[in-house]
């Protein structure tokens, strides 16, 4: 394809819709959705929609019930004309670190092509998210007695020690399945760098770390992991996002709709330029980006994925740096021709 030609003097309004030709975005809520966190579309015509732009892929995350390889199945037969991918995120629902629910998740539908270790179930997500109490902000654990319940059940990776046979067991199942790529989820930074080594040591060639904390760690611990092979994740959602606005994210008890998660996040989404400064100083060869929408109060994720690209070319990356983020790297990921 020859793209337009742009500039800083001279911008271009048919680019970013160039660009999003051939596109993946790796990171797409489809639902279905609790019914306290609707979402914008389903899972059909999110794929409709970016097959009309020309978008080569997507791969859908289910982070309340954990699976949506099934999800992905459905719609590329309903869709077809763009590959559609799902996985497995081990949430509490399924268990927590539970190799039959990995097992399952990898013969389920079209198959796991991820196994991702928690979003909002993972025990530093529950520690630190919460509401708004007289002006302030407060953990639900220290707001709710009930909420001990869901700390004993989250997600946790051990620092140090012995790896648990729970672990060691999914470990070894992604390693035997070199399609599927193995995402930290939204634990510490401690424990992504534990997990990280964990999964080099058992064989597990594709590791991506999952934005919300890849955006605390600091750009030497990015750097370390990236010298490693492992992928970077970044997405629309990391500057662009509706902070604040209480969304049951993961819990049906209406009462425990997060309104404080930027506390656990405040580096990650501190805006587009330290965002952006990161990603150049560690090098587009190492991130994979996508957008995080889905839900009702966002833009659709066609739209959202060309937000992406418009923002990236306004910081004058180039158009080969665009596709290195949003085309090659996500179709390495996925073993899909670059």
């Amino acid at each position: 394809m020859t793209y337009l030609a742009e500039t800083s003097d001279n911008r271009s309004m048919e680019l970013p819709d160039e660009l999003l030709q051939g596109a993946i975005d790796i990171h797409v809520h489809a639902g279905p959705w609790l019914r306290s966190c609707p979402g914008r579309l389903d899972p059909f015509q999110i794929a409709e929609q970016a097959k009309a732009v020309g978008m080569r892929a997507l791969m859908y995350l289910d982070h309340t019930l954990g699976m949506s390889c099934g999800t992905s199945l459905l719609t590329t037969r309903q869709v077809p004309g763009i590959d559609v991918f799902g996985g497995i995120i081990m949430t509490s629902v399924l268990g927590g670190l539970n190799p039959r629910a990995v097992k399952t998740a990898l013969e389920y539908g079209a198959g796991a092509r991820f196994v991702h270790f928690g979003a909002h179930c993972t025990h530093f997500m529950a520690s630190h998210e919460g509401s708004y109490v007289d002006g302030k902000p407060v953990t639900f654990k220290d707001q709710y007695p009930a909420f001990q319940k869901e700390l004993d059940r989250s997600i946790r990776i051990p620092l140090d020690g012995s790896v648990p046979d729970d672990l060691a067991e999914i470990l070894e199942l992604i390693a035997e399945h070199p399609q599927v790529h193995l995402n930290t989820g939204h634990v510490s930074v401690d424990e992504a760098m534990r997990l990280a080594d964990l999964a080099i040591d058992a064989g597990i060639r594709k590791i991506v770390v999952a934005h919300p904390c890849r955006g605390r760690m600091t750009v030497e611990q990015q750097r370390k992991l990236a010298e490693k092979g492992v992928l970077l994740e970044g997405a629309v959602s990391d500057w662009m996002f509706h902070r604040g606005l209480p969304r049951t994210n993961y819990y049906v008890e209406r009462e425990w709709a997060d309104e404080i998660a930027g506390i656990a996040n405040a580096p990650e989404f501190s805006g587009i330029m330290p965002w952006a400064r990161q990603i150049r100083e560690i090098g587009v060869e190492h991130f994979i980006l996508g957008t995080d929408y889905g839900i009702r109060s966002g833009p659709t994720p066609a739209e959202g994925m060309r937000t992406l690209i418009s923002s990236l070319l306004d910081l004058e990356f180039t158009v080969d740096e665009i596709n290195t983020m949003i085309k090659n790297n996500p179709a390495r990921l996925l073993d899909l021709e670059p």
